[in-house]
């Protein structure tokens, strides 16, 4: 298959030309003619899996076959009043990096059709900005949905004329509490809108919500979608302490072969406080996380995509949206909270196909987690020690059949029959038995 085969506007197809993209990926192969098609998408895609282009390119190709606007009337020497922006199109993203990831290959993509602007509202951008970008009536509008709400609210942007509405990542704006700014939106768009969501699953919440604000939509389930990451090694070192951990840290650090590295800590602290120690240590280290205002966190990821920084540290707030294809490395300093999340983290590597390597370094408390991660992902994390390293505590033994192949979502079995209850000296069941 190629881009040519999928129907795509002459412009749009030389610009990937020059930008060397030959054949669409999977998701792209089964969402773009669907969406120039007009229908509604919901589409089950990993990170990485070029899913901006899949909702992008059918956006630009429909506005790029739209005949130009007609001109406005001339103001004469009176300052035009501003108006508010009416957007054709409108993505909704879960973070800042995110939407300007998106807003960045949406201009590289469309960058042959002059007409057609794209522009990015965010939060921790200045106001004045803000109203610079919208007082221009952008035709695609990447926002981040509590922003938007701001400007919805003050009658800065219409949503009366949109065409294609865009959740991009919803799973994540949901967990982050947007539903309800997310259904208030919804609710201001046409009834006759193109809706198209993007998730890394559509079950349970996500999944309804996308069967509300669709019609008849094509649902796209893109093999693996959720969680394997086959390209991706993926390592377990055990530790019997920070102090271990950060030791271990340096040295796994040192390796050549890395070429960029992401690191990632449970908090802000911690992260601010572990690049210090990276950059003592003689790293190229920058932090990065949700304290720091806008600005910064532009300029942290610039010098990560210059490479004036070698390594990043960084909280979940970049686990979306950083797409850097020298990134050959993540590191779990510390273990996220659900292993989606763990997904979501080690995919900053291997981009688009690319191989990489996710090391994940684990308190032997953490054992079950570690558990948790591969019934999710399908797949066994070898336990690896570095010698000069290694762990006071032997690592847990592991069962030898991994438990997902048991049954994925099933109680992993204990030892004990179906049914089997604990009792004390006097044949009556335990305390511990009773309360739960």
């Amino acid at each position: 298959m190629t881009f040519e085969a999928l129907g795509l506007h002459p412009s749009l197809l030389k610009t990937l030309a020059d930008a060397g993209y030959t054949e669409p990926t999977s998701v792209q192969e089964q969402a773009i003619p669907a969406a120039i098609a007009g229908r509604d998408l919901m589409v089950s895609s990993r990170t990485g899996s070029g899913k901006t282009a899949a909702f992008m390119l059918p956006a630009l190709h429909r506005f790029a076959s739209l005949p130009p606007a007609a001109p406005q009337p001339y103001a004469g020497k009176q300052r035009p009043r501003f108006r508010p922006a009416q957007p054709k199109m409108l993505v909704l993203a879960p973070t800042r990096e995110l939407a300007l990831q998106v807003t960045a290959a949406t201009q590289k993509y469309g960058a042959g059709l002059r007409r057609i602007t794209a522009v990015a509202i965010l939060g921790g951008m200045p106001y004045p900005k803000q109203m610079q970008l919208l007082a221009r009536n952008p035709d695609i509008l990447v926002a981040t949905p509590g922003r938007l709400m701001d400007h919805m609210r003050s009658g800065k942007i219409d949503c009366s004329q949109l065409q294609v509405l865009v959740l991009d990542e919803a799973d994540r704006m949901l967990d982050m509490g947007f539903v309800d700014d997310i259904e208030t939106i919804v609710a201001a768009t046409p009834a006759t809108r193109q809706t198209l969501l993007f998730s890394a699953t559509l079950d349970g919440q996500v999944g309804r919500m996308a069967q509300k604000i669709t019609r008849e939509p094509q649902v796209i389930r893109i093999a693996g979608a959720e969680a394997r990451n086959e390209h991706i090694e993926q390592r377990v070192h055990f530790v019997d302490d920070v102090s271990h951990k950060g030791r271990l840290l340096d040295h796994l650090l040192r390796d050549v072969s890395i070429d960029q590295a992401v690191v990632f800590t449970a908090t802000k602290r911690d992260a601010d406080a572990l690049a210090d120690r990276l950059n003592v240590a003689g790293f190229s280290t920058a932090a990065l996380h949700g304290d720091m205002h806008q600005g910064a966190r532009n300029r942290t990821l610039n010098a990560l995509r210059n490479r004036r920084v070698r390594v990043l540290v960084a909280t979940d707030v970049a686990a979306r949206g950083i797409d850097v294809p020298t990134i050959t490395h993540v590191f779990n300093f510390d273990l996220p909270r659900s292993p989606e999340d763990y997904v979501h983290r080690i995919g900053r590597t291997g981009r688009a196909g690319r191989s990489g390597l996710a090391i994940s370094l684990v308190h032997h408390a953490e054992f079950r987690d570690v558990k948790n991660i591969e019934r999710y992902t399908r797949q066994d994390i070898p336990v690896q020690v570095v010698p000069g390293h290694e762990p006071r505590k032997s690592a847990s033994v592991r069962p030898r059949k991994p438990e997902w192949k048991a049954g994925y979502g099933k109680r992993p079995f204990n030892g004990k029959p179906a049914g089997a209850k604990r009792r004390n000296d006097s044949g009556r069941r335990s305390y511990d038995d009773r309360r739960g």
